[in-house]
């Protein structure tokens, strides 16, 4: 009776979890392993100082105010549908090229000059991270002498300040799939178009040092380099308490109407229902993370290789794990909720081969690929409801 009532209630909701990048299906190696990196960048701290090389050689040193606008950045761009990894990325070597991640004042703007700045630029009337110029329709020089602002100017989409002109990022056809420096000028329009392409390295030493996982709490917390190997692998859910709503892959978002890649997979499950850990390992994040909700990533070690879980979608009062804390296959870590992106009660649940910020893959199979415990049972009870319900 409890999965039948399960298969009911999928039969009329809708439980959509899609990555954030809504692209063509038809793409490079390269842009489809950018692709599925996850779109809901956290930023776990700001460092004093980071120093990396562009893509010629050159060294750049970037100190805690240039860093904290590369978080403002991440942060801001991880909260706007369709953003994405790729956006954040190719908006941080936008910012790097066009003012080295500093809010910039001008002279030709003298009331900017009294505005919280990091210094004079001299382009025009060019303002701001991203030399954005009110003459051309950017908006106020208050607006653009406020970063947060500057940051969704450039992301543009028709929830963007300036939507429809000038064009944000997401205005442009194609971006997802064009080579980032290409996509960084088709907003900037700079008279020197291959300069944004150096920069590539130093972005993405930014977002791999801002957003990193780390061991926050006691001096018991456990270091994410000794997670030891997992003593089994079980199913994140207890038998007989979940239908399969959505699998991974490209599919239309029913929220946005959008094809996008579904990162991970979804299972349908009463409101409460435990969610287990998969395997032995540390909790790397637990709480909110944009539109996964409240979301739990474990990092584990599995045939010797570093693979990292993510549970998304808890209530706050969902999460009964912290960061750094060690845990064991088939603990008890959260409750299936319904936070977030999510239109009904389900688990959304992600393996990530490498670590939390690596791209994800098939978590069903994989899970039948290393013999999770529960799985084949979970599976049989699934079977008996698909002739009565499907998902959307």
């Amino acid at each position: 009776m409890k999965k039948l009532a399960i298969c009911l209630v999928v039969a009329v909701l809708t439980l959509p979890f899609a990555g954030l990048l809504a692209i063509p299906i038809v793409l490079s190696p390269a842009a489809f392993a950018a692709c599925q990196m996850s779109g809901q960048l956290v930023v776990s701290g700001v460092p004093d100082e980071l120093t990396a090389a562009r893509a010629d050689g050159v060294s750049v040193t970037l100190r805690r105010t240039q860093l904290t606008h590369a978080a403002t950045i991440i942060t801001v761009g991880s909260g706007v549908e369709d953003v994405g990894r790729q956006g954040v990325l190719i908006a941080l070597m936008a910012a790097l090229t066009e003012s080295t991640l500093r809010m910039l004042a001008n002279a030709a703007h003298p009331e900017s000059l009294n505005m919280s700045n990091d210094g004079l630029g001299s382009d025009h009337d060019s303002l701001g991270l991203f030399q954005m110029r009110p003459s051309s329709g950017w908006g106020t020089v208050a607006e653009l002498m406020d970063p947060k602002y500057q940051v969704r100017a450039f992301f543009g989409g028709p929830e963007g300040p300036n939507y429809p002109s000038p064009a944000g990022l997401l205005d442009i056809a194609g971006w997802q799939t064009a080579d980032p420096g290409s996509a960084a000028q088709s907003v900037e329009r700079s008279a020197y178009p291959d300069r944004y392409q150096e920069y590539q390295p130093v972005a993405e030493a930014i977002i791999k040092t801002l957003t990193k996982p780390t061991v926050r709490g006691d001096s018991s917390a456990a270091p994410l380099d000794t997670v030891s190997e997992t003593s089994r692998v079980v199913f994140p859910l207890p038998s007989g308490t979940w239908v399969r709503s959505s699998g991974y892959g490209w599919r239309d978002d029913t929220m946005t109407g959008k094809r996008a890649l579904h990162a991970g997979t979804d299972y349908a499950a009463a409101d409460g229902t435990p969610i287990l850990a998969i395997a032995d390992g540390v909790v790397s994040w637990a709480g909110p993370a944009g539109l996964y909700g409240q979301l739990i990533i474990i990092e584990h070690t599995v045939d010797g290789r570093r693979v990292a879980s993510a549970y998304a979608h808890m209530w706050d009062s969902g999460v009964h794990v912290t960061v750094g804390e060690r845990v064991s296959a088939g603990q008890h870590i959260g409750d299936v909720g319904a936070s977030g992106k999510s239109q009904g009660a389900h688990l959304h649940f992600e393996i990530r081969p490498g670590g939390s910020f690596e791209p994800s893959v098939d978590a069903e199979r994989w899970l039948a690929e290393h013999g999770a415990a529960g799985l084949d049972a979970a599976t049989s009870g699934q079977s008996a409801c698909l002739a009565g319900a499907t998902s959307r």
